[in-house]
């Protein structure tokens, strides 16, 4: 296919040698493919339906005034936007081959005000996560992470968009967060998509966050090192940032004491089971709390569970 081919391979040759970082170049769906922003080029002329962003160098301040887009969270003279609709996927490409294999990867998105995200300030809006992927396997020192399956799917990383967001024009951050040195370095980027035949379902309170805000330097996703003896048993990583879109009932007053009685307790989830044969390939989400995309493996995978919240074909 030419079109993706030619333009990821023209991107990729201009990305300056700086330290192997790099960012977002491209991004897919439903056929359609979209070129991002080159950030070493004049922004004259350019017209992308990613927000504009200047360095291949990560952000290594989590209260950086530049992390909800990696830019000063304005759009570009020729802005863009995509048509996406609920349920689709959206793909997005990374400078080949990413170099950083220890990290999570997390997608957010953030509801524009008025008829368009052109013109709004992604600084201001408030976003919820809508994808993530942590510590896949093993552990945190010489385990699988997300940041590893992205590499391992040709540097790239496939969200769904969930059929229960309601319609309305967005902003899509995708983010890979990397972990090999500290401070942790946050590599995001924006594109802005105006998602159609969604459904109902407004994130709660407690799944919207700020950027920046949403993450503190402290927080314990962004301190582990890899390094230590104790990184090479420790299994249990936690992703920073709000919980996933879906997975909370939102923030109420606590409802006054029932009156004595005796109350059946609330019966636990249920365990994520194979699902029939289907179209999500190998590695690809099929399941999880707050997921509403497909959710049978391509044969011969098996939809397994790893968390609560995320099942991948394996």
């Amino acid at each position: 296919m030419f079109a993706f081919a030619s333009l990821l391979a023209i991107a990729s040759a201009a990305v300056p040698q700086v330290l192997a970082h790099g960012g977002v170049l491209a991004y897919s769906n439903a056929g359609n493919w979209y070129q991002g922003w080159a950030p070493y080029n004049s922004p004259t002329g350019q017209t992308t339906i990613q927000r504009p962003w200047a360095t291949y160098n990560p952000i290594t301040v989590a209260t950086d005034p530049t992390i909800a887009c990696n830019d000063d969270g304005t759009s570009g003279a020729l802005q863009l936007t995509a048509t996406v609709a609920a349920g689709s996927e959206v793909t997005a490409y990374w400078n080949q081959v990413w170099p950083h294999a220890f990290g999570p990867m997390l997608t957010y998105l953030a509801e524009c005000p008025g008829s368009s995200c052109t013109g709004a300030d992604a600084s201001t809006l408030k976003w919820f996560k809508i994808d993530e992927a942590g510590l896949l396997s093993g552990t945190i020192g010489d385990g699988y992470w997300g940041s590893g399956k992205m590499i391992d799917q040709n540097s790239s990383w496939t969200t769904t968009i969930p059929s229960s967001v309601p319609s309305g024009n967005y902003l899509i951050r995708f983010e890979t967060i990397a972990l090999h040195s500290l401070p942790a370095q946050f590599y995001p980027e924006c594109a802005q998509i105006q998602i159609t035949g969604g459904g109902s379902k407004a994130p709660t309170a407690d799944e919207l966050v700020s950027f920046p805000g949403a993450y503190s330097d402290n927080d314990p996703g962004l301190t582990v090192n890899l390094y230590t003896n104790a990184a090479q048993t420790e299994t249990t990583y936690v992703i920073p940032g709000p919980p996933l879109y879906g997975s909370v009932s939102g923030s109420s007053a606590p409802a006054p004491a029932p009156a004595p009685t005796t109350v059946a307790p609330t019966a636990a989830p249920p365990a994520q089971t194979s699902s029939p044969a289907g179209s999500v390939t190998q590695y690809g989400q099929c399941g999880g709390s707050g997921y509403s995309g497909p959710t049978g493996c391509a044969t011969p995978f098996t939809c397994t569970k790893v968390n609560d919240y995320y099942s991948q074909c394996l």
